[in-house]
Order: structure tokens, then sequence, then C-alpha cells
């Protein structure tokens, strides 16, 4: 799952990148309010991580536009901990969760992922098809019950299909939700993860639609 990260602490930013990167994520990452905004213009994130005191202004302007233009990407405030009229007003203004700093990174990964169930609308922490189990905490993936050793992309791409069960993923939406700015995708990246998958799941866990992209497969 892609996260943006708006934090101008280089120090912190890295090490949230680094931190949500282990966690499963993939992070991107900008220090101010005018950069968030022209990231999250041209980019689909499925969270945004947002620092409240920035150079430029402040992530609540950042929060109120999103919201403004019905973007409803789930939204965690990084605070001041004794910040209290700004945890109000973030949450008043459409934030999703906040936490006020310093705080551990182990909690904000955990927010993440509740955020990201919710927006999926799921209940269940663990993402279940067929014999398959995905546990996003965990990092573990058990097939018929044996634990199964993915890499991290793998693990990504598997559980971003998990999410989206008898939907079709175009190629470039997968590459976007995997990859971040700074990293190059050759062309047949993609394809090569999925003869991967196959190799570890079985080949029919997941399909081929020519010309569209790739779906969990439709028959038992």
């Amino acid at each position: 799952m892609r996260i943006l990260i708006v934090e101008d602490d280089p120090v912190l930013r890295d090490g949230l990148q680094v931190g949500l990167q282990l966690s499963g994520l993939q992070p991107d990452a900008v220090s101010n309010c005018a950069d968030a905004e022209l990231a999250l213009l041209a980019n689909d994130f499925s969270a945004v991580v947002l620092d409240i005191m920035l150079p430029d202004g402040s992530g609540l302007d950042v929060l109120r536009a999103m919201r403004d233009r019905q973007d409803q990407t789930p939204v965690l405030l990084l605070t001041a901990r004794d910040d209290i009229a700004d945890r109000i007003a973030g949450l008043d203004q459409g934030a999703d969760d906040y936490l006020g700093k310093p705080f551990d990174l182990d909690e904000l990964a955990a927010r993440l992922r509740a955020l990201l169930r919710r927006g999926a609308g799921r209940a269940t922490p663990v993402l279940a098809w067929r014999n398959i189990t995905l546990d996003p905490a965990t990092l573990e993936v058990r097939c018929a019950g044996a634990v199964l050793a993915l890499t991290r992309r793998e693990f990504s791409l598997l559980h971003y299909l998990m999410e989206r069960p008898g939907q079709v993923c175009a190629k470039r939406a997968i590459e976007e939700a995997l990859y971040g700015w700074q990293e190059g995708v050759e062309s047949n990246t993609v394809e090569v993860h999925i003869h991967h998958l196959r190799a570890k799941l079985g080949s029919g866990v997941i399909e081929t639609v020519r010309g569209l992209g790739y779906r969990l497969g439709s028959e038992p």
C-alpha cells in the first residue's frame, strides 16, 4: 500500500520511510505543503501521514484542501503531544487519526493498518482467499496452513490483489502501488513477480486478463 509522508524534519522523515517500508508499506515523502499538494494531485495514495507544522504553512491547510475536493484518502496527523487544539481542529476538518510526537513507530504502523482496513471496508485484520491468508501486521502469508517465504514485493503484490478480490487490476496501477518515485521499474517487473507468486501459490491463483491486467483466479 502506497503511503505519502509529509514531514519537514529530515531525520524523522527518513526514519518513517525506512520503518514503514519494513512494515510492508510503500512510502513516498515530501517536506512541505506545496510538494504535498502536487503529490496528492498527481498520485493515488492509500493513506497520508501529515505533520501539522510545516515550513510553508500548516498541514491542516493541506487536509482542508483534500476534503474540499472530496479526496477521501485517510489522513493521520502528527502533532505536538500537548497541542490539543490542533488535534481537535484536525479531526473536525476531516483527519481520521492522530499521533503526538514523539511516537512509537510500531504504533504508527498499526494505526495506518487500521485506517487502511476501515477504508477497504474490512473488520478483520487478516485477509483470506481460498486457502491463502495474509497478515499485514506480521507480514506472514500461509497457503493451506504452511508459511510461505515471499519477498517484500511479492508480499505487497499479493496484498494488493487480495484487497481487491474479483477486481481486474491494471499493470500500471500495480506498479504505482508497489514502487516509489525514486525507484526504476522495468517493463516486465510485474510479470516477473506474478510468475514467482504463481510458482509459490499455484498457477491458478492469479489470472491474466489479456489487455486489462491481473486478478485473483475466478475458478476454485
